[in-house]
């Protein structure tokens, strides 16, 4: 689903935010990762080695993060006329195959450790280093959305998703040392590390398809469409309106159509409607919205993308 801020800030300030957000995240990652790895070595726990594998992929991603971020931030150029927006649902994109190639391998390596399993050692170590971690990424959760509040960043709320997971499979690592210390039974802790590699996947999954959701330009929500036309609608000297389409690129919204007027009306009122359509669909939709009318006559019997989307549609269902 679209990511939507819910109390956005200015451009400038929704920038700094970013920034900043992408910044403390990357640091954050980096000593997390450092951490867990630490552990690992430490006590043998293949748990812990999960949480260190998702910390090392956090760390990349928090790169990606930090570089789409900026390079979507650019304003639109020659060869970017609709702006460089997209380039947060690409690191979005690129986070969730990191996330999805250490889920695998995490799945392999538990399942090794499952048919030959190994004691741990120093797992006092293990529960104050996931403790610490656990508490780290509550905060920085907690940062984050802050941060896709003000700004909607498809890059941050992709981040997020990861150190949410990060929350749950933080307090897993500490239930299956605690498993091992109480009952002794060494296969506990590769089986929480599977049932964390599968959670890694799905999380793989829910960023994935947000992220192709704006690069392949899926449209606003049924709902959001139809208050669109009926702002436009509601507008004086209109007539209709047809061949709506919309897209979602970073943090702004593209809405294109077709506004049907009065054939006899002169070009500078026919100009004059479209300015106010476009207005009411500005004040409409949440952020930074660019609408585009395109004006035609009503009435005028021309080829329209609406009628062929309903053909394609009457001809899936017979089939």
């Amino acid at each position: 689903m679209r990511t939507i801020p819910d109390d956005p800030a200015n451009p400038e300030r929704a920038s700094a935010i970013k920034t900043a957000s992408t910044r403390v995240t990357l640091i954050v990652a980096i000593v997390l990762a450092i951490a867990k790895l630490a552990g690992w070595v430490v006590t043998g726990s293949m748990a812990l080695l999960a949480s260190a594998i998702d910390a090392l992929v956090d760390t990349g991603a928090s790169v990606v993060t930090l570089l789409g971020v900026r390079y979507a931030q650019r304003p639109p150029d020659r060869d970017h006329r609709f702006g460089h927006g997209k380039g947060e649902a690409v690191a979005a994109f690129t986070q969730s195959t990191f996330l999805a190639g250490a889920a695998v391998v995490l799945a392999f390596q538990s399942i090794q450790r499952l048919v030959f399993p190994v004691s741990l050692d120093a797992l006092e170590t293990g529960f104050w280093l996931i403790g610490a971690s656990l508490l780290t990424s509550l905060g920085l959760a907690a940062m984050q959305t802050r941060a896709v509040r003000r700004t909607g960043s498809t890059a941050i709320a992709a981040d997020r998703a990861h150190y949410l997971a990060d929350i749950a499979l933080n307090a897993a690592v500490l239930l299956a040392l605690a498993v091992t210390r109480l009952t002794g039974w060494t296969r506990a802790d590769p089986a929480f590390a599977l049932a964390i590699s599968a959670y890694m996947l799905w999380n793989s999954y829910s960023i994935a398809r947000e992220a192709l959701e704006q690069l392949l330009d899926q449209e606003l929500p049924s709902d959001d469409r139809r208050r669109i036309k009926d702002a436009v609608r509601a507008c004086a000297g209109v007539r209709d309106i047809h061949d709506l389409r919309t897209r979602f690129s970073g943090d702004r919204t593209f809405v294109e159509y077709h506004l049907e007027v009065d054939p006899r009306v002169t070009v500078e009122v026919g100009h004059a409607i479209g300015d106010a359509t476009e207005t009411a669909v500005q004040n409409l939709l949440p952020g930074a919205v660019e609408a585009t009318a395109h004006l035609e006559p009503h009435g005028i019997d021309d080829e329209r993308l609406d009628d062929a989307i309903a053909q394609k549609s009457s001809a899936s269902e017979q089939s």
